[in-house]
Order: C-alpha cells, then sequence, then structure tokens
C-alpha cells in the first residue's frame, strides 16, 4: 500500500486549467483516469487526510504510485480524452457500463453494392445503418418478414446470393416478392439502394409519408378498375401499419429522443435506456455497473452517455437525451454531444407530461433490472459460500457464519419504537424465523439504548431454551433433545421468565399453543444461536450489542455493525473500521443482510403507526358501537371538538343517553390530545379535523 504523500506533487506543479490526469500504479498501469475544470483543484483533493476521504477513493490513492496530468484548451476536449484514455486504458477504478446481454440490432449494410437487411450483435461497423437494440432476435425477424412487401431489399447471405448470380435462379424469396432480386437482375444496383434508403426511412421514423403514398396509390388503382394492384398496395400498407404497431407510441409529438433512468445502492448501479424515434420506442437496453469510484448519480449519467455516444455520429445522437440528473458540467456534455451529433442536442430532466411520465416507466425498469441481477448474484451457490469465507477471514472467526442475525431499529421521530430480527442461513434469507419487538424498556429515541434491550431480550431467551433442554445440566439426563446442528429451527412459542412475557408483536404468524409443550423434544423459537450477530449501525451500536451478550455471560458469538453512509463494517473494540474490498462477495451478503432487517423494521414501525393513527379515544368507551361512534364524530365533525363539547351537547346526538354522554366526556377527558401535526417542508401546524382520528 502506497503512501500518497510519496508521490503528491508539489502546488505549483498542477496548473490551474483544463485537463485529463490519470493515476498510475507502482508497475505503470493505468488505474484511474478523470477529467477536471481547474487540475489544480481537483487533483489537490486526492492528497487530503485519508481519513476524509471516501473508501473507494481512498482505496485508489493508496494503490496508486504516481499521477500525470494533460493540459486541454477547453472542458469539451477534456470529456472527449478523458473518454479515449477510459477506453484506451480500461483502469481499474473507473465507473464501466456492462451489457447484461448482447443486444441484437437491425442492420442495412449500406457499405456494400446491394444492401442487405440482417440481425447484428457485438460491435458496430462502419457504413451499416443500424436500428434498435431489441430485446429479442425474432422481433426482428417479424418485423422485417412485414415490411419486406412493400421494401423487397435483400436479406440472403453472402453466398446465397453469388450462388443464384452464378445459376441465374432467385431464391425462394424472389419467388414470392419479398425480394427485388438484384441477384438476377431485376432491378438495378441503383433502383435496389433506393429501396434499402427508403426502408431505413421508415425504420427511422418518418412513416407517414409511404402509407399516404401507399393509400394514394391504392385509390388511384381503385378508380383505374385495377381492382388486383389496389388489393395488393392494400395488402402492403396494412403490413406496414401492423410494423408500426410492434412498436407504441410513446409520444405523441413524434418525438425522437433517448430516456436513461438509473437506479443504485452502495455497490451497484444499473442504467435502462429507451430509444423512442418518431414517439415510438424503437429499442431498449440495459447495463449493470460496479460503483468501483466513489461516484453519484450525475457521473453514472455522465459516464453513461460518454459510453452510449462515444462512437456515434449523426442521427445516432437524438435531438435529445433525457436523464434523471443533470451531469455536473452539463454545459461541456451538451456540446459534445452536440459536436458528434452535428446539431443542437437538447440534454435536460423531463419535469411534466408524457416524457416525465415515460421516464417513470424507464426508471420502474431499471429497479427491476437491478432487482434481478442482485436475485440471479444471491442465488448462486459457489458465490454464497465465498460470500462467508470471505465475511470469516476479515472478521476473524474460526468458522464461516452459517447463521447469521442482523438487527435494526426503526422509529418516527421517537415514537412507535421497534426492532427486527432477519436471519440468513447459508447466505439465504430464512423468513420463518424473523422477529419483530417492541421497545419497551424506556420512552423516546435512542438507537443505543434500544439496540442494548433487544439483543439482551433475544439472547435471554435462547439461554432459557438451553436450561429447558437440558444443556446446562452437569448430569446427563433421559430425554433424548436434538440439537442446533442436528434439527432445523421449527417456529414455536418461548419459554418466559420474569419480565420475558413475550409481547404480541414477537409472535410469528403461525398459531401457537397456549402453553409450550415440553414433551416434544424440539428446539422452540429463539433456541438456535448464530455464529454472526450483525447490527445496524457503527461503532456504539455495536458496543451496546455486545455489552448486551457480555452481561449474559455468552462470549461465542461474533458480533460486528454495517454503517450505511460508507459501508464499514465495525467490530467491538476496534477505534477504526475494517473495510472489506469494493468488489467482496461478503460485503455484498452484509448488505444484503442489513437491507432486509431495514425493510422489515420500517414496514412493521409504519404498520404500528397506522394502526395508532386509526385508534379513537372512543373505541374504550363501554356499549359505543360503530354506528353511534359515526354518529358523533359526523355531528361534530372531528374528535377534537367532541371533546370540547359538554354532556348535553353531546345528548343531543340522536341515539345518544344521558349515561353514554358521561362515559364519552369522561374517555376523552382521560386522554390527553394528540401533539399537532407539523408539515416539515413549510414549518405549517396542521389542525387535527380528520373525522374520528386523535
Amino acid at each position: 500500500m502506497a503512501d500518497p504523500s510519496s508521490y503528491r506533487p508539489k502546488p505549483g506543479q498542477i496548473p490551474d486549467s483544463p485537463g485529463v490526469y490519470k493515476f498510475r500504479d507502482e508497475h505503470r498501469r493505468v488505474i484511474y483516469v478523470g477529467k477536471a475544470k481547474n487540475l489544480r483543484q481537483r487533483v489537490a483533493n486526492y492528497f487530503q487526510d485519508l481519513a476524509n476521504l471516501h473508501p473507494r477513493t481512498r482505496t485508489m490513492v493508496t494503490t496508486a504510485a504516481s499521477v500525470e496530468w494533460t493540459v486541454v484548451s477547453t472542458e469539451v476536449e477534456a470529456l472527449q480524452l478523458e473518454y479515449s484514455w477510459i477506453k484506451e486504458f480500461d483502469p481499474r477504478f473507473n465507473v464501466k457500463y456492462r451489457d447484461d446481454k448482447s443486444y441484437p440490432y437491425l442492420a442495412v449494410t449500406l457499405n456494400e453494392e446491394f444492401p442487405r437487411v440482417q440481425v447484428m450483435r457485438g460491435a458496430k461497423k462502419k457504413g451499416v445503418r443500424y436500428f434498435g437494440p431489441y430485446g429479442h432476435a425474432w422481433a426482428i425477424r417479424e418485423t422485417v418478414d412485414l415490411m419486406l412487401r412493400v421494401f423487397p431489399v435483400r436479406t440472403c447471405s453472402a453466398g446465397v446470393f453469388k450462388n443464384a448470380a452464378r445459376t441465374g435462379r432467385p431464391c425462394l424469396l424472389g419467388y414470392i416478392g419479398k425480394c427485388s432480386a438484384p441477384c438476377v437482375g431485376r432491378v438495378t444496383p441503383e433502383e435496389h439502394r433506393e429501396l434499402a434508403e427508403d426502408f431505413c426511412d421508415f425504420m427511422a421514423g418518418r412513416t407517414g409519408t409511404y402509407i399516404r403514398r401507399l393509400e394514394k396509390d391504392m385509390m388511384q388503382a381503385a378508380e383505374e378498375m385495377e381492382y388486383e394492384r389496389a388489393a395488393r398496395l392494400r395488402d402492403d400498407a396494412e403490413a406496414l401499419k401492423r410494423a408500426m404497431e410492434k412498436s407504441a407510441v410513446v409520444l405523441a409529438d413524434a418525438t425522437d429522443a433517448d430516456l436513461i433512468a438509473v437506479a443504485e445502492d452502495e455497490l451497484e448501479a444499473a442504467l435502462q435506456i429507451f430509444h423512442v424515434r418518431g414517439g415510438r420506442v424503437r429499442g431498449q437496453r440495459g447495463w449493470v455497473t460496479d460503483k468501483v469510484e466513489a461516484v453519484d448519480t450525475s457521473g453514472l449519467v455522465e459516464h453513461a452517455l460518454q459510453q452510449l455516444y462515444g462512437e456515434e455520429r449523426g442521427d445516432a445522437v437524438p435531438k435529445e437525451v433525457l436523464v434523471p440528473a443533470l451531469p455536473e458540467d452539463t454545459e461541456a456534455v451538451s456540446q459534445w454531444l452536440a459536436e458528434r451529433r452535428g446539431s443542437q442536442v437538447s440534454l435536460r430532466i423531463p419535469q411534466r407530461g408524457d416524457k416525465k411520465d415515460l421516464m417513470i416507466t424507464v426508471q420502474r425498469n431499471a429497479q427491476q433490472a437491478l432487482g434481478l441481477h442482485k436475485t440471479k448474484r444471491a442465488s448462486d451457490l459457489t458465490t454464497r459460500s465465498r460470500a462467508l469465507e470471505e465475511i470469516a477471514e476479515a472478521l476473524g472467526l474460526d468458522t464461516a457464519p452459517l447463521r447469521i442475525e442482523c438487527y435494526d431499529i426503526s422509529h418516527l421521530q421517537g415514537d412507535d419504537v421497534v426492532a427486527s430480527m432477519v436471519v440468513f442461513e447459508d447466505g439465504l434469507a430464512r423468513k420463518s424465523e424473523y422477529r419483530r419487538f417492541q421497545i419497551k424498556g424506556f420512552e423516546g429515541q435512542d438507537d443505543v439504548r434500544s439496540m442494548h434491550e433487544v439483543i439482551g431480550r433475544r439472547f435471554k431467551r435462547y439461554l432459557q431454551e438451553k436450561e429447558r433442554t437440558g444443556e446446562w445440566e452437569e448430569q446427563p439426563t433421559d430425554t433424548a433433545t436434538a440439537g442446533p446442528a442436528a434439527t432445523g429451527p421449527v417456529p414455536g412459542p418461548a419459554v418466559t421468565g420474569p419480565g420475558l412475557a413475550p409481547a404480541a408483536d414477537e409472535r410469528p404468524s403461525v398459531a401457537e399453543d397456549a402453553e409450550p409443550r415440553e414433551d416434544d423434544g424440539r428446539p422452540k423459537r429463539f433456541a438456535y444461536p448464530p455464529q454472526l450477530v450483525v447490527v445496524d449501525g457503527g461503532q456504539p451500536q455495536v458496543a451496546a450489542a455486545k455489552r448486551a451478550l457480555d452481561e449474559l455471560g455468552i462470549d461465542d458469538i461474533a458480533v460486528c455493525g454495517l454503517a450505511k453512509r460508507l459501508e464499514e463494517v465495525w467490530l467491538p473494540d476496534d477505534d477504526d473500521p475494517v473495510v472489506l474490498p469494493r468488489s467482496s462477495e461478503g460485503l455484498y451478503l452484509l448488505q444484503r443482510v442489513r437491507d432486509e432487517a431495514h425493510r422489515f423494521a420500517i414496514t412493521y414501525q409504519r404498520a404500528k403507526r397506522a394502526k395508532r393513527i386509526r385508534t379513537s379515544p372512543l373505541d374504550d368507551v363501554s356499549g359505543l358501537g360503530e354506528t353511534r361512534k359515526q354518529a358523533l364524530i359526523k355531528h361534530f365533525g372531528s374528535v377534537k371538538k367532541l371533546r370540547q363539547a359538554t354532556i348535553d351537547e353531546i345528548c343531543e346526538v340522536p341515539g345518544i343517553g344521558r349515561r353514554t354522554a358521561e362515559s364519552v366526556a369522561a374517555a376523552l377527558a382521560s386522554t390527553a390530545p394528540a401533539a399537532p401535526a407539523v408539515n416539515t417542508a413549510t414549518g405549517e401546524i396542521i389542525e387535527e379535523d380528520d373525522g374520528g382520528n386523535s
């Protein structure tokens, strides 16, 4: 590991003009390429105190052994040079999108004497016109089959074409009218090229001209009583319309645009692009990347634009590019795109209307792509095994943690404080073992104290179960009990001790007996200890969890915490975190466990809050049914106004007698009004007038 101060350039050596810089390792390999408006300011940022750097940036500067730079005259030149160097050197610390599959394109080989329509994959070739990409090759073939009625362009291979020219007989498509048969001279090379260019124009979105022309010719043929020709033209027009229907209209104003959306987490990002031409979605593709550098959404968008359009020219760059976030230097990127297109390119964030709605759809596709990528990654047995081994090595465990439990605290401004416990066995979620807790030991917001309480309660249950099964008895017992390694976890009622009565929210959703069954020999819930306890948080939460285990005399369970901001792993009694490599499968598994605990906790917290909001003081009034509750609320307008009413005023409500009115008044008087809600955006106090909530 290199010390950045050993190769830090002197401040006066670095120019303050635009440019591109490269970090090289000890073997002179380029490991990172970046651009800057001001090289002096940007490069100096990498040589500050390592503790202040993002973990990924810190890894890069300690891997590097030298830095060099190249001055350019404009920011656009810097963007172009950065793209060229990333493509040339393939630096390990730069974001690189990779296709999640090889997308097929519809290609027209205009670089040949007799252009050919075909399906193409891989790198684009000069002189070939591309349309797409498409999700499936069969979708291209269906479209081409419909369009060959109107544009009978050659689709055969070079071998078939030469053989037909040699024998003087066209292939089957030539006989059925789906090829103009240039191989046997039915059309001249110029006429065939014109057909190919018309085909390209139609695919590029200029559809109305051809359909109107066909319909006009059809009407003329019908007037001249050439009914067979009119019928053929009618079928041609219908074929073109069916080809158009295969790509749905999404923008009514026939816009040419690319829409880019990004879905990301701390480790990875998924990108989706919709190519819209003539208001129709003509292609779609997606990429996934590891976030090997400290980059935000705008940075991901800039990298995507470079990869999308770095090799494109002319109409391949659309008039409009819609993105979720603008690059840091929007003006330079827009100018770079305009130079590649040859005319102005609009780069912006859609704010309203059809384009905003379509962007939501693209974003949804990106989220699904990221989820699918993570699911595939998590389902691989070899990957899971490697992840567990990496965790064991990083945390100094003797064996791989086959059972991991993760805990998270959730609340809303100190109210409805709850906790979650999720379980992963062999790297997979074991949802039947999930548990939920209410914080009972104190009121208010204190995540550290809450974590201590939850860990203590959970492992007290574990110790009680050990005692019940006789695992602590020094003398062997006659009862055969299955140990944790022999039997899978079976949900069952916990044996409780003083102060440990299970709350309703801690019970699994399956039905339980009223009393624990002591004679079946099976471990109950909370019976299995994990090899690793993960808490959502940093050093304070880890210390609280460790203290709870120490108080119970448990010293054979490892504890760590995963801090969300920088994805650092904290261990008890360590002042510095463990930083797992960004590409580590172990870090990926810990992140999944932590995110699942957070999801489970916040879902429960929201459910409790919703239930509390729906609760009314009128629920406690004996003999007051739902009908009379509604009558009271309807009469007074809200619980707040009902609370201010006198007993005589309450008696005026039909169906409410004096005794009931006194009970209602007493129930409302004993219930303190809820604190007023506050609009966090404006600071405005929202008056309660919700028709029954309090």
